[in-house]
């Protein structure tokens, strides 16, 4: 590795280096991964390119990235826009792996910008049937977790399916975003309306509670929280307001379906499990590896999340009903214990903790509870105090188990971080001293 910046490399080659090391930074952001990866990673293809981290520098936002080489004669900034966010966990896998690869193995340029732009334009795993079914199965997870019979889930996932459906319409016709989600839980709100007057359910209602949860922002908000805690405030707090616009949204879609179809307030109905923990823990299996199919989760790996989403859910249901010390509390203890066995997970499995881990606690999400919230907001004229203290009380839990769950992750990742980046540190250093020789 060079000790300057190289004078004599041409502009043109230290454009395209500038140029490849943007491309990996925009396909991690664009694809959910939090900003410290992608940080890391940036300066790994960096180093791979033999230039010298002393001077090279990076500026990540939301919505752009910028790097910066500050040589003792000349000083080059890029810049790189990120415009359509997602969820792909197999592409933060592949360019991690890409990396390590490019340094081991000696890449030239050519060799990175092969298999970087095979990364970019790959497509996802799971045919478009499997993903829009993934989706249906994951909220039917959700609507058994809620207390829901195996009826309700059947319905709620035929409703989630075709309103999964129509968001990927919505984005084939370039609708915005944000009206993309309203549009969506609107049809799965009144496909849920309808599917409630069917035979066959003793818990009819459940499946409104449960059908829109594939919009869910819970990836974004866990990201969002840990960029903070991590000091990249700028990401962390554009990743929130994204995140709240998403509820938003996907509030004002429910809502609109709930006044058109003229429903009553039914959120008070029984949503406590009272099942064996093994049923709530194959729903909770089930709603881990729906959502691993949106999210794009590598195949070998769905096991894995399966077992995670199991582990998090039914430590959560012992704490918070066993042991009777609150469904905040729950949840956090589960979003920490499945963060610490990927800790160790990750050096079986190969792949970046948070693809083992986020879609292990999305089934945690409190959707029950922001429901009461929402049906309290639309009705807050009408109500008495009582009720309003209930809701304001759904807020609080609503609010404190979803920090709770962001947190719970985090935190075990940024403590073990340290340990972890030691070895890894070690490692990288031997390779660049082989590589040099």
């Amino acid at each position: 590795m060079v000790n300057r910046l190289d004078v004599n490399d041409p502009y043109f080659a230290i454009d395209k280096k500038l140029t490849l090391i943007l491309k990996t930074g925009q396909i991690l952001m664009e694809n959910a991964a939090d900003t410290n990866r992608i940080t890391r990673t940036m300066k790994r293809v960096a180093a791979f390119m033999r230039i010298n981290l002393d001077a090279f520098h990076i500026h990540i936002t939301y919505t752009t990235i910028m790097v910066n080489i500050n040589g003792d004669n000349q000083s080059v900034t890029k810049f790189q826009k990120c415009i359509k966010h997602g969820v792909d966990m197999t592409k933060i896998s592949a360019v991690s792996k890409l990396s390590w690869r490019a340094i081991k193995k000696n890449y030239t340029l050519e060799d990175y910008e092969r298999d970087l732009k095979a990364i970019m334009y790959a497509k996802k795993q799971y045919s478009r049937v499997f993903i829009a079914l993934g989706a249906g199965l994951a909220c039917g997870g959700f609507c058994k977790l809620f207390g829901g019979d195996w009826a309700a889930f059947l319905y709620t996932a035929v409703c989630a399916s075709l309103g999964f459906e129509v968001r990927r319409y919505c984005r084939k016709f370039s609708i915005n975003p944000y009206a993309s989600i309203a549009i969506a839980s609107f049809a799965s709100t009144v496909l849920a309306y309808f599917v409630h007057f069917l035979p066959g359910s003793v818990t009819p209602w459940h499946p409104l509670l449960a059908c829109a949860l594939f919009i869910v922002p819970g990836i974004p908000l866990i990201n969002s929280v840990e960029d903070m805690l991590d000091n990249y405030i700028v990401s962390g707090m554009t990743r929130a307001v994204n995140t709240i616009l998403m509820v938003f949204s996907m509030s004002f879609g429910i809502v609109f379906a709930i006044r058109l179809c003229q429903v009553e307030d039914f959120t008070m109905i029984n949503t406590q499990p009272s099942g064996p923990y093994l049923v709530y823990g194959i729903a909770a299996a089930i709603a881990s590896v729906g959502f691993s199919t949106i999210f794009n989760v590598p195949k070998r790996l769905l096991w894995v999340v399966a077992l995670g989403g199991m582990i998090s859910v039914c430590t959560r249901n012992f704490i918070n009903i066993g042991l009777g010390m609150g469904l905040p509390t729950g949840s956090f203890a589960g979003a920490m214990i499945v963060s610490f066995i990927a800790i160790k997970a990750v050096h079986y499995v190969h792949t970046p903790i948070h693809v083992i881990t986020l879609p292990s606690v999305i089934p945690m999400i409190p959707g029950v509870f922001m429901y009461r919230l929402m049906f309290g907001i639309i009705n807050i004229n009408i109500i008495d105090v009582n009720s309003f203290i209930k809701v304001f009380q759904s807020g609080i839990t609503a609010n404190l188990t979803i920090l709770a769950i962001a947190v719970g992750v985090a935190i075990p990742h940024m403590f073990a971080r340290s340990y972890l980046g030691r070895g890894k540190n070690e490692h990288f250093k031997r390779v660049l001293r082989r590589r040099s020789r």
